[in-house]
């Protein structure tokens, strides 16, 4: 039986067909042209930025750091290059499997896995983390003909920081070490955050603190083709970096040297300055430490050991350490006296080696000579009694008039961070400074102890020596610099950094001259006259011999029977020549007794080199140091001594170091 079709119902059905596959296909190709639309119309810049930047790296550069110079070109801070063996924990994944690997090829210490367990416990935000600094050229060699073991490790070329003089100097230049998270965190919020990227260290005390920007310098960048396992195939562009900028110090790296040797290992602080310029010719605080030890991070031992000192030898004394002046107070009290018209320099008081006030005795030194005193004489033999009716007379509030403009008890604003006020005190002071109301009053007999040196009084030796070069220079005033000039060295140009001069005080010349010529007495038949015997030239100088701590009503300072860091602080104050001053110093040596005995010899010789240009013999910086050591002990003690003041009501016994 033959089967009917129907021709045109079929043809009709495979038409429709047909067209519904066209339409298909024409929806697909629309979708693909839309689509190739979207992605190479619509996105491409943005597709073709990150396919870019698969295929390239732009990687930072750290600069050079600047140097750091003596005021004679004497490099104190410099840079070197080294191997550093790098580890990306990202890309290990047996961190410590492969540390002990890493070890059968190159030493690698217990200290330098704490310091990589530390900087990844820190959340550092590097790429690489340092296992091994510094790697001799044999152990390059060895790792470089196994870097196919240790994926994830590789060498990197490095500056490290290095300061050639060790410990000499480290208060003044301070050192660099790794950002920490803290300082990151400031970096990223502030408006230099571009300019540290690929820079792991930073300053972190003294010079390198305080000029970071400019010796950081300028990060550079380099433009690399990488493969697809992101190692670099080759260069395509790079901007050089620009190397930090050149600190020229006023220090006199010599004259700093010389003064640390001649505190041996002794504790105490000395600041010199230029009194025509403010600039600061040494800055010593000692005991030191030295700097190259933080470079590529401290290990626990050494940062416990330094930490720990019960000499404190990470404490800026110069800086940071106040102390009770003593009796190189007395000229400052002098010139307010006269400056204030309380006191005229011919002015005779009877020093009967004992001052009543309140129905309490202030009783001088044993052996003190006592007798009839001008203004002169009371500073030649240190008498107390003239100073103690002086600041009777004057009152507190204004020996804080007076003597605030020479600095005391304000900031210097010297080019280092981290400067403490100190303290004059004052009516207004100790009502902010206590709570409760008794505390608060001020007592008439606590200003007694204030005349010499004594009592709330409290500075540093920074301080001390600034009030030293206005009074010897007639009022004329500077703030203190550390820094002379900096220069560029891409342009060699310089930008001098002169002290800042600030308005003088009035001082009459005749006022001056006279405490200059009293000073000048002092080192002919004063406390200083041994010190300064034979010297070529004319000086001035006041001893000093301050309680650090502080003795009640009746009790006797037996040095033999105190402990060591408990002993009487020696201080001196000095200048010179006598005519045209080119140095004013200050100098404590901490629990060392008689300023005539530890601080005035290691004056004598700053002022030798300073003056003369003379440098002493080992044999003469042997027995300067040896000087407090020699002392005697438990002897009644002379007219430079301070006597044992009583504690008055409200009164706080202040003295030695305050951090």
């Amino acid at each position: 039986m033959t089967e009917l079709r129907d021709l045109g119902r079929e043809l009709a059905g495979f038409r429709l067909r047909l067209l519904a596959a066209g339409l298909m296909v024409l929806i697909g190709f629309g979708l693909l042209v839309a689509r190739l639309v979207h992605l190479q119309v619509l996105r491409h810049d943005e597709l073709s930025t990150r396919a870019e930047s698969n295929r390239i790296a732009v990687l930072p550069v750290a600069p050079n750091r600047g140097l750091i110079l003596d005021r004679n070109g004497v490099v104190l801070a410099s840079n070197y290059a080294a191997y550093t063996l790098e580890i990306t924990p990202s890309r290990v994944e047996d961190l410590e499997a492969t540390i002990d690997a890493l070890a059968e090829v190159v030493s690698i210490e217990p200290r330098d896995r704490k310091r990589l367990r530390r900087l990844r416990e820190d959340g550092r935000s590097f790429d690489s983390l340092p296992i091994r600094t510094r790697l001799s050229d044999e152990e390059v060699a060895r790792f470089t003909a196994q870097r196919f073991r240790f994926p994830g490790v590789d060498l990197q070329a490095r500056l490290f920081r290095s300061y050639p003089f060790g410990e000499v100097g480290s208060h003044v230049l301070g050192y660099i070490g790794r950002i920490n998270p803290a300082e990151q965190a400031a970096i990223e919020d502030g408006e230099d955050a571009a300019n540290y990227r690929g820079t792991d260290y930073i300053g972190k005390l003294g010079i390198e603190q305080k000029y970071e920007t400019e010796l950081h310098g300028i990060t550079g960048f380099e433009q690399v083709e990488t493969s697809a396992g992101g190692r670099p195939v080759r260069r395509l562009r790079a901007g050089a970096p620009t190397p930090g900028q050149t600190v020229h110090l006023s220090i006199d790296i010599k004259l700093q040297a010389l003064v640390e040797q001649l505190f041996g290992d002794r504790r105490g602080a000395l600041v010199a300055i230029d009194p025509g310029s403010g600039e600061v010719l040494a800055f010593v605080s000692k005991p030191t430490f030295d700097p190259n030890l933080f470079v590529d991070g401290i290990d626990s031992e050494s940062w416990k050991a330094l930490n720990e000192d019960i000499d404190k030898p990470l404490l800026n004394r110069a800086l940071r350490g106040t102390y009770p002046p003593g009796s190189t107070f007395k000229p400052f009290m002098a010139i307010a006296a006269l400056h204030s018209g309380k006191r005229a320099a011919d002015t005779v008081i009877h020093d009967t080696l004992s001052f009543t006030f309140g129905g309490r005795v202030f009783k001088s030194p044993e052996n003190e000579r006592g007798g009839m005193m001008d203004m002169r004489r009371s500073i030649v033999e240190s008498s107390n009694v003239y100073y103690y009716s002086l600041a009777n007379e004057m009152g507190v509030d204004l020996i804080h008039e007076q003597l605030g403009p020479l600095g005391f008890g304000r900031k210097t604003e010297i080019d280092l961070l981290g400067e403490v006020t100190g303290l004059l005190p004052s009516t207004d002071w100790k009502r902010r400074a206590y709570k409760r109301p008794e505390q608060q009053k001020w007592y008439a007999g606590e200003t007694i102890s204030l005349g010499i040196g004594q009592g709330y009084n409290n500075f540093t030796m920074l301080q001390m020596a600034s009030a030293t070069a206005t009074l010897i220079s007639g009022g004329q005033r500077f703030r203190p610099r550390l820094v002379r000039e900096i220069e560029d060295v891409v342009t060699r140009e310089t930008r001098r950094t002169a002290s800042d001069a600030l308005p003088p005080l009035a001082f009459k010349p005749e006022h001056v001259r006279v405490i200059r010529e009293a000073l000048h007495g002092v080192t002919l038949e004063g406390t200083s006259r041994a010190a300064f015997a034979g010297a070529p030239y004319a000086s001035g100088g006041k001893t000093g011999t301050s309680q650090a701590v502080g003795l009640r009503q009746g009790e006797k300072y037996n040095a033999s029977k105190v402990e060591e860091h408990r002993r009487d602080h020696s201080l001196y104050m000095a200048f010179g020549p006598l005519e045209a001053p080119a140095v004013a110093l200050a100098v404590i040596v901490e629990n060392a007794g008689f300023g005539s005995t530890s601080a005035a010899p290691i004056a004598r010789r700053v002022l030798d080199y300073v003056v003369s240009g003379r440098y002493p013999s080992e044999e003469d910086i042997a027995a300067v140091r040896q000087g407090a050591a020699t002392a005697p002990i438990g002897v009644p003690r002379r007219a430079v001594d301070v006597p044992v003041s009583p504690v008055l009501p409200g009164a706080l016994a202040l003295g030695g170091v305050s951090p």
